[in-house]
């Protein structure tokens, strides 16, 4: 009977963060693959719990992510953790649950901590539609084009950053999305957690000021909606001078068009409805 591959977050910073479940299973399972076995022992110690460890990281995934499958295939349970919140996220991982399904296996995901969606609970800005894009690349011209794709989108963009990449980012963010309302998450569940509020521009003086410390998450809000007309005034000057018979049609939208700054597709809908 094959074993279940077990897809365990972990906290990513107050150690209390971690579920009653997460617990059992890594006390249960028979193997824990980590992405770096110092500091996951480091989380196994303070729970008093001692099971066998092996790594699997980026630069190992190949020939590790096949041990695994080998292990599982022979009724090994395993966990699967990452430095710091739920693996997959951000974090090596997806390759042996892809390669794990295909082959027959069992996934079961063990929920816990994640630091975006810790970030955009406590950020107070719109979370009904977001996009989360993870690391941008440290590469100028490559984060600027991913920040370009990403301008058209209607919601909250989430990134995860490097503090030494931190100002870099944000003067890049400027150029291309604009100065947008953005919330800068520190350190989450840590000592130092923090929150920094505001436009792009004012984020980016505070950070050259005083160097912001600490592993962060950016939440970047829609572009504001250009403030359109008063939609009432521009129904009730079209009604005025199409019902006068001094305009024709045409004129009328041409002439309400330029007084109110409507667009004219929308300004010419509204004639014909009027029109019947």
């Amino acid at each position: 009977m094959s074993g279940t591959l077990y897809i365990v977050a972990t906290p990513i910073g107050n150690l209390e963060d971690i579920t009653l479940r997460a617990l059992r299973i890594l006390k249960e399972v028979d193997l824990i693959a980590a992405e770096d076995t110092r500091h996951t022992r480091k989380l196994l110690t303070h729970f008093g719990i001692s099971r066998p460890l092996t790594s699997y990281f980026d630069h190992n995934k190949e020939v590790k992510g096949n041990f695994i499958l080998d292990q599982l295939e022979k009724g090994t349970n395993v966990a699967l953790v990452t430095d710091a919140g739920t693996p997959c996220v951000s974090d090596p991982g997806y390759q042996i649950v892809r390669d794990a399904r295909a082959a027959g296996l069992s996934v079961i995901p063990i929920p816990g901590a994640c630091a975006a969606i810790a970030a955009l609970s406590a950020s107070g800005l719109p979370s009904d539609l977001f996009t989360f894009a993870g690391f941008l690349s440290n590469r100028q011209g490559r984060r600027k084009e991913k920040l370009q794709q990403l301008s058209a989108e209607t919601g909250l963009l989430i990134f995860y950053e490097a503090p030494k990449r931190l100002l870099t980012t944000l003067r890049d963010m400027l150029e291309v999305l604009g100065d947008r309302e953005v919330v800068i998450a520190r350190e989450l569940t840590k000592i130092y957690e923090e929150f920094l509020r505001g436009r792009l521009s004012a984020l980016i003086a505070q950070a050259e000021e005083n160097k912001i410390r600490g592993e962060v998450a950016i939440l970047v809000a829609p572009a504001d909606e250009p403030e359109l007309p008063d939609t009432p005034q521009m129904e009730e000057l079209l009604s005025r001078y199409l019902q006068s018979g001094e305009f024709s049609l045409k004129d009328a939208v041409k002439k309400v068009t330029q007084e109110t700054g409507m667009p004219k597709s929308v300004v010419y809908a509204e004639a014909l409805r009027q029109k019947g």
